[in-house]
């Protein structure tokens, strides 16, 4: 038996907002979107490279305000790819921790995403 990586499930409580955010500002591609008819809340799966997210507009499914970490091989170019492009207010900054380097971004929703360079620790 093998374990993999866990697939989180973040709130979200508008499409336009988080398909401009995630695909848009982050440049998550859009594997997948269900609903169980039209008018019902959206559940969508985003991918970048190996990072799969899970977003949903149930209620029921998780609650706004999560964090995750995600790990990044090169901090700098996601960095730079990020503050080239406008988003509102988001205006991320690399932060050094004892384990490493981090930017976080906060999404719409109150999700905070932490990417995480651990080479660098």
């Amino acid at each position: 038996m093998q374990l993999t990586a866990p697939i989180p499930i973040l709130r979200s409580f508008d499409e336009a907002k988080a398909r401009a955010f995630y695909c848009e500002f982050l440049g998550f591609s859009e594997d997948w979107a269900h609903r169980f008819e039209a008018g019902l809340p959206l559940y969508v799966q985003l991918s970048r490279g190996d990072c799969v997210l899970h977003l949903s507009e149930h209620h029921g499914d998780c609650c706004p305000g999560a964090a995750l970490r995600i790990s990044v091989d090169d901090l700098d170019a996601l960095h730079a790819e990020l503050t080239a492009r406008a988003c509102g207010n988001a205006r991320p900054g690399i932060t050094n921790q004892p384990w490493g380097r981090d930017m976080a971004v906060t999404d719409p929703f109150g999700n905070r995403l932490i990417f995480t360079d651990i080479r660098a620790a």
